[in-house]
């Protein structure tokens, strides 16, 4: 029966909790239930989804990447210099910002995947590196972009922002390549055990290596989405999204062990989590200090629940 009641916990008891907050935000105000703070809410999430998405991958094979943050300032920042310093157009741009994460991120699955270097010590070098290189070529001063093509963020299509429907493509992208391909498959299979992943003739540092490029690539996605937003890359862009995209990931049912987790509704669901509950501390007035005590509570209550649902997975 303990198993059983374990188990039930495990799996759906932060949907539950969630449910409750969800409710208890919207009886303290009525606006929180209004589409326009609904649209505004996905709108102010649009590149953690993106990012998170990608994340998922690597997290799958079982590996980790705390170098998104940084992946997608220097990403943003390279392109946002072509564009204001030196009069790139927005079309060449663009691209060469995602030629900047996919290279991040296969630099990381190099060393991780065909290197054999620990995950967590490569990507953590790899964070301090690329915001060094940022602020390096930012001399310590942000930049801004156009006010035209900041605007583009705020297009809508009806009641929603253009952006929301970017993001939730590529999430559904994400979500294909995870659960329709034989690379999804082979990530699965990676995750779960790699020992007999190679055995069954799948080439596991050739997985990992492109998972790795992949969470670059969504990552400096996400930042071209994040950069739109704030009209300027700043010196502290990208800071804890490395974190945030775990916590919404683990929220979702995505195992940190590897070998398990979904994209949809997976990652949409924690960022959505997330997103709900910090537009319903602002709507209660709650200092901008609460913020990251309650992200770190919700990472900490994540954390337990994937350890719980690995327990059960394994008995």
């Amino acid at each position: 029966m303990n198993m059983r009641i374990r188990q039930l916990f495990s799996s759906y008891g932060f949907i539950f909790i969630m449910i409750l907050i969800f409710f208890g935000f919207s009886l303290s105000n009525r606006r929180f239930l209004e589409l326009e703070n609904i649209m505004i809410m996905l709108h102010s999430a649009v590149h953690m989804m993106i990012i998170a998405s990608g994340l998922a991958l690597v997290i799958i094979t079982g590996n980790i990447d705390i170098s998104i943050g940084s992946t997608t300032f220097i990403a943003s920042t390279i392109g946002s210099i072509l564009m204001v310093r030196h009069g790139v157009p927005s079309i060449v741009a663009l691209p060469i910002i995602m030629a900047t994460g996919a290279a991040c991120g296969a630099l990381n699955g190099f060393i991780v995947g065909v290197a054999k270097v620990n995950p967590f010590i490569t990507t953590l070098g790899m964070l301090f590196a690329l915001r060094g290189g940022a602020l390096l070529i930012l001399k310590g001063r942000s930049i801004s972009i156009s006010e035209s093509l900041a605007n583009i963020s705020h297009i809508r299509i009806g009641p929603v922002f253009i952006d929301i429907l970017i993001a939730l493509g590529v999430v559904f992208f994400v979500h294909l390549l995870r659960a329709r391909t034989l690379f999804g498959r082979h990530i699965v299979a990676c995750g779960g055990n790699a020992e007999v992943a190679k055995r069954l003739g799948i080439r596991v540092p050739k997985i990992i290596f492109f998972a790795f490029l992949l969470s670059g690539l969504f990552a400096s996605i996400g930042g071209i989405l994040s950069v739109l937003q704030l009209k300027s890359v700043t010196l502290h862009m990208g800071v804890g999204f490395e974190f945030t995209g775990i916590a919404a990931i683990v929220i979702g049912g995505i195992s940190l062990f590897g070998g398990r987790g979904k994209i949809i509704p997976g990652v949409l669901f924690g960022v959505i989590t997330l997103a709900i509950i910090e537009t319903g501390l602002i709507f209660l007035g709650a200092s901008p200090y609460v913020y990251s005590f309650v992200r770190g509570g919700i990472i900490f209550v994540a954390m337990y629940l994937d350890s719980l649902r690995y327990k059960v997975y394994e008995s």
